[in-house]
């Protein structure tokens, strides 16, 4: 209930203060467990895109923004939970397996913090390794353009990626390593549409 009275107040003004485009929104799976990935060029990403799809989103986000008693109690009622970046958080890992095996919407920025530069460069494995584990859909999702205030921006929802190959497949650092290769790839072809 509250990240829906919190989307129903922060769309309108989002819409108005950036006028985001948005393209491909029928691309975004309505059922099941779904990994949702992109770039991330600013904090209000995590916002913008959960006001733009129509199911919520349970983001991983950095621990020290729970640190702060006020701020941590509204990420947690809204789905974020923590992950300790640089280390393979098993809490967290656990945290978004949950969530995609509950069928919800998982959503992670891969590169682990904010650039400035739409393109995706360092391309972590954790997404790929746990959408593999999930055996979860993946959809990829491009924010372009910058947060300037009354000038138009983009938002590309991708087509779910077709992971039948790898999900036949047994784990392993070179099969995880190819599947993100693939995810980067998918991810930055959105930027050219």
């Amino acid at each position: 209930m509250f990240y829906k009275i919190i989307r129903f107040i922060l769309r309108p003004i989002l819409f108005l203060l950036y006028r985001p485009k948005v393209v491909g929104l029928n691309n975004f799976p309505m059922t099941g467990g779904v990994l949702l990935y992109s770039n991330h060029i600013s904090m209000l990403d995590p916002v913008l895109i959960g006001c733009i799809l129509p199911r919520r989103i349970y983001f991983m986000a950095k621990v020290e923004l729970f640190t702060n008693p006020i701020l941590g109690t509204i990420l947690k009622n809204l789905g974020a939970f923590p992950v300790k970046r640089g280390t393979a958080d098993l809490s967290a890992i656990k945290n978004s397996l949950r969530v995609l095996k509950d069928g919800h919407v998982f959503g992670i920025f891969p590169e682990g913090t904010r650039k400035k530069e739409g393109k995706v460069k360092d391309f972590s494995f954790g997404a790929a390794s746990i959408a593999h584990k999930a055996k979860a859909k993946i959809v990829p999702v491009g924010v372009i353009g910058g947060y300037k205030l009354f000038h138009p921006m983009k938002v590309v929802i991708g087509k779910e990626l077709d992971m039948g190959y790898y999900y036949s497949q047994k784990s392993n650092s070179e099969l995880i390593e190819l599947m993100s290769k693939d995810m980067e790839n998918s991810l930055n072809s959105l930027f050219d549409e």
